[in-house]
């Protein structure tokens, strides 16, 4: 009896573990959009320069592969437009920056991330 209790508190835990996983990468990837949008609001950003801004968020695990497409998928929906320039550092870089719907865009989402972020702070302190 005793057996089957601790397995049954392993399997949860890992069902637990899991789930907490799953949740945790969904909850990324739906702020990573909005990460990226705010990184180059205000400013022309090159890709790996955005990378690298926002590796340093806790909790916001990304690797380049995850960026690129998020900003052609961005760029084909009219939020950003890209320039090349050339770069005394290497090759010519590719930079990104807000069009005018990108800019609309950020504060609807920034908006609505406050008021989702308030109710669930309003629910969690009941």
């Amino acid at each position: 009896m005793a057996l089957t209790g601790r397995w049954h508190c392993d399997i949860v835990g890992v069902m637990d573990d899991k789930f907490f996983d799953n949740w945790t990468n969904q909850v990324r990837k739906g702020m990573l959009e909005l990460c990226i949008l705010n990184e180059i609001r205000g400013q022309r950003m090159y890709g790996y320069e955005i990378v690298r801004r926002l590796r340093k968020i806790d909790g916001l695990i990304i690797s380049e592969g995850a960026i690129y497409p998020i900003l052609s998928r961005l760029k084909r929906q009219g939020f950003v437009e890209t320039s090349i320039q050339e770069s005394a550092e290497g090759p010519a870089r590719k930079y990104y920056e807000l069009t005018k719907q990108g800019r609309q865009m950020v504060s609807r989402m920034n908006d609505y991330w406050r008021s989702i972020s308030t109710v669930t702070d309003s629910i969690e302190k009941g």
